[in-house]
């Protein structure tokens, strides 16, 4: 871990390119599996990659994890049980560009709990550099069209992305209130079984209602790729990320996943990047450089 805490912003925007195959994968498979096993098999899938590391610190860190538990049990169901399993529900109804809009206000959120939980400010120039990616996103989800993005509305799909947002937000804030001294292997277990628990049985009633997976190669490899690199990978690099870099910049990154979102669709769809791509790609990099220039004064 003090290897990976050497480059947050790398682990940071891995974090974002991981997450950004997470949506194209989640809507690409969605007529094979349904939100909630897609939610749950994610899961497991990054417990039995995370067991073998948080293993090791169970007994001597036991103590520790259980004095906190009301903390863990609350991290564990809005970022395991809620974020994603809120997002798999809204790529169901929404549009892949209402989506990657309304996720790209994680920043936001999370800026906003800030100062309603802990009083935290913005400086002038972390300021600056939210603003300036916030319209490098917009120029993308927009399509360089004012009128394109007045015209985007709600729907149900869009309901639960912002229940999504809202979520992860209160879990990056959360995230300094964590038990100090656990390993962070063991801390991200610690949040997955609390958020298997809370699926468990939302994965039942969805298999109750009929709805199974129809497993092919694509929906395999979709929730291996789930569970592998946004699911284990994303977490751990996204929880170091942030514990290095704080919550407001951390999570700046996010406004990363409009980008890779072009690239992937550019690579795997054979759609050519248009003019605002490229005008929000620069905005989004200008945008993080304003803010984390700040950290080498």
């Amino acid at each position: 871990m003090q290897r990976l805490n050497a480059n947050p912003y790398l682990l940071l925007t891995l974090t974002a390119l991981f997450w950004s195959g997470n949506m194209v994968m989640g809507r690409g498979i969605r007529a094979d599996v349904p939100p909630l096993a897609l939610a749950f098999w994610r899961w497991v899938i990054a417990l039995a990659l995370v067991a073998p590391f948080a293993l090791p610190h169970l007994r001597g860190q036991w103590a520790r994890l259980r004095a906190a538990w009301p903390v863990v049990v609350v991290l564990g169901l809005l970022s395991v049980g809620c974020y994603n399993t809120f997002a798999y529900l809204a790529l169901q109804h929404t549009t892949a560009t209402s989506a990657t809009l309304l996720n790209s206000f994680i920043p936001i959120a999370t800026i906003a709990f800030g100062f309603l939980f802990f009083g935290r400010r913005l400086s002038r120039a972390e300021t600056a550099g939210v603003a300036t990616s916030l319209l490098g996103v917009l120029a993308i989800v927009s399509r360089g069209s004012l009128e394109t993005l007045l015209g985007l509305s709600l729907n149900t799909g869009d309901l639960w992305m912002l229940a999504s947002v809202t979520v992860w937000g209160l879990y990056t804030v959360g995230l300094q209130k964590r038990p100090a001294g656990v390993d962070p292997m063991l801390m991200l277990a610690a949040f997955t079984v609390v958020g298997l628990l809370a699926l468990a049985p939302a994965y039942a009633w969805e298999l109750s209602e009929g709805r199974h997976i129809n497993l092919n190669l694509a929906s395999l490899g979709g929730i291996l790729y789930t569970g592998i690199f946004p699911g284990f990978l994303g977490y751990v690099f996204y929880n170091a990320g942030v514990a290095a870099v704080g919550p407001a910049r951390g999570s700046l990154f996010i406004h990363l996943m409009p980008v890779f979102a072009t690239i992937l669709a550019a690579i795997f769809l054979d759609e050519r990047p248009q003019w605002y791509h490229f005008a929000g790609i620069a905005l989004v990099f200008a945008g993080i450089f304003l803010t984390t220039r700040k950290s080498s004064s």
